[in-house]
């Protein structure tokens, strides 16, 4: 549990971050997704950009997390 909180926990403060920077930039009403306007509402138009940029920051974490292990444990059997 404790390495999931190590992942998810940074990941979301980054991710808030992020997003904030990235709507202070761009307008939701102004984004296209291949080539079409993006045709949601803001507040969809945020979580959904919030959930991405936490699945990228959570997967840069998690590989964080994974190269931290020892020798020991990645040829550890269970």
């Amino acid at each position: 549990m404790l390495k999931w909180i190590q992942v998810l926990w940074p990941s979301f403060l980054v991710a808030a971050g992020a997003e904030a920077v990235f709507f202070t930039v761009i307008d939701p009403k102004e984004l296209y997704l291949f080539g079409e306007p993006v045709d949601f509402g803001p507040l969809a138009t945020y979580s959904i950009g919030f959930i991405a940029f936490w699945v990228v920051c959570a997967a840069s974490s998690l590989s964080t997390v994974l190269l931290q292990r020892t020798a020991d444990e990645i040829n550890r059997r269970h």
